[in-house]
């Protein structure tokens, strides 16, 4: 499955900072990593930290598939607001869920300290504005259920948003002191790198082809011809797990988005804010670590990459006019526009975990608007398993929930 289009700006910007070689030899470890995106890297960071010889593979280059569309916003509100996700899976799971995707995000600032990552982590306020009047209660309820479970949030009248971020066509929104984004592209290849100097081995261009799964070991068949032997198996293969397991799990989105030309004067206003509203679909914007502008949404049902990259230009013009009419005053000059896809899931939380079919194997599956945040809390409850503790959030991100 091709997950992204020809042109994402991360790719292109970046270049390609590492190459690794394919296994040809057959080789043992303790974890295979299948998948070199960032929740690959992640969890190969992980293991790599907690001891376990760990492999990591991906058959295409590193960092080539969703990480490269990704548009990296950082947040810890999931794509279900937190009212409806307490009425879904109970206050307890909703609450730990978002929770969790807060502390994520601090947690990618200390990892990125940690390993003097260049990829332009940063903080930011995010701002959730309400699209259309008829949001403003539903908006309003979320705004309370976050407030009385212990979120920084502020209510924000329309004038207020106009005055402070001169952002137009609004009806009031939800401020929160936790945000961030990051290039995702870069930092995958950070954490590589970073981690390769203790002991982690990485090999691109290596397609998983068939595992037998034995009672303390399986054994993966590669497309070289070569075979690991190993005592687990995490599966960070996004998407692509759809045509893996037979069972309906996931709804695939594709989404699009552009960046403008470089313009520092006018992105400076907005470099500590992201901003989103409740459309459906939704659109959000942020800006660069280079001082463009980023504009993405346009979702609609995933059909096949050539049809929905055939879209970019259609959807390029929808996302310009919705950009006009939020920040009429910044002139957006289009420099890249790509699509990518992205999975939904029906309370939009993540799949992390076993899978019956999958022996000694599991699976981290950060869908939704916040795969990122999900990848990182998927690192921490991966940990726990392998040491056979139990966590809180397993039967919330757990399959046949």
């Amino acid at each position: 499955m091709d997950l992204k289009s020809n042109e994402p700006f991360w790719l292109v910007k970046n270049g390609l900072p590492a190459t690794y070689p394919s296994l040809q030899e057959d080789a043992k470890c303790d974890v295979l990593v299948v998948g070199g995106g960032i929740t690959g890297s992640l969890i190969a960071h992980q293991c790599t930290r907690d001891g376990y010889s760990t492999i990591l593979v991906d058959k295409r280059e590193i960092a080539n598939g969703s990480s490269s569309a990704t548009t990296s916003m950082l947040q810890y509100e999931i794509d279900t607001p937190l009212y409806e996700l307490i009425e879904q899976v109970g206050e307890k799971g909703a609450v730990a869920g978002y929770r969790a995707c807060s502390q994520s995000i601090d947690q990618l600032g200390i990892l990125a300290r940690q390993i003097r990552s260049k990829a332009g982590f940063r903080k930011k306020d995010s701002l959730y504005f309400a699209a259309l009047k008829k949001d403003v209660k539903g908006l309003k309820k979320e705004f309370e259920a976050r407030r009385k479970v212990g979120f920084e949030v502020r209510w924000m009248e329309e004038d207020e948003i106009v005055k402070k971020y001169d952002l137009h066509e609004t009806y009031g929104g939800i401020l929160s002191k936790q945000g961030a984004s990051v290039d995702a592209f870069m930092l995958v290849h950070e954490l590589l790198a970073y981690n390769k100097k203790r002991g982690l081995q990485v090999y691109d261009k290596t397609e998983l082809t068939q595992v037998k799964y034995g009672s303390r070991m399986n054994k993966a068949m590669l497309h070289t011809g070569a075979t690991v032997r190993c005592k687990k198996i995490v599966y960070c293969v996004g998407y692509e797990s759809a045509s893996m397991i037979k069972e309906k799990f996931v709804d695939l989105i594709s989404t699009y988005a552009i960046v403008s030309e470089v313009a520092p004067a006018a992105s400076r206003k907005y470099k500590d804010l992201l901003i989103w509203n409740t459309a459906d679909p939704y659109m959000y914007m942020r800006t660069t670590d280079d001082g463009r502008m980023l504009i993405g949404g346009e979702d609609e049902e995933f059909r096949d990459p050539q049809k929905r990259d055939a879209l970019i230009g259609k959807k390029e013009q929808k996302l310009l006019t919705s950009f006009e009419k939020h920040l009429p005053h910044i002139p957006f000059q289009s420099d890249f526009a790509w699509a990518g896809t992205f999975g939904e899931t029906k309370d939009g939380l993540p799949y992390i975990g076993e899978h019956k079919g999958f022996k000694n194997s599991y699976f981290v599956l950060g869908f939704g608007g916040n795969g990122i945040t999900f990848s990182v809390t998927g690192m921490e409850m991966l940990s726990d398993w392998l040491t056979g503790k139990k966590h809180l959030l397993t039967p919330y991100f757990a399959f046949g929930r």
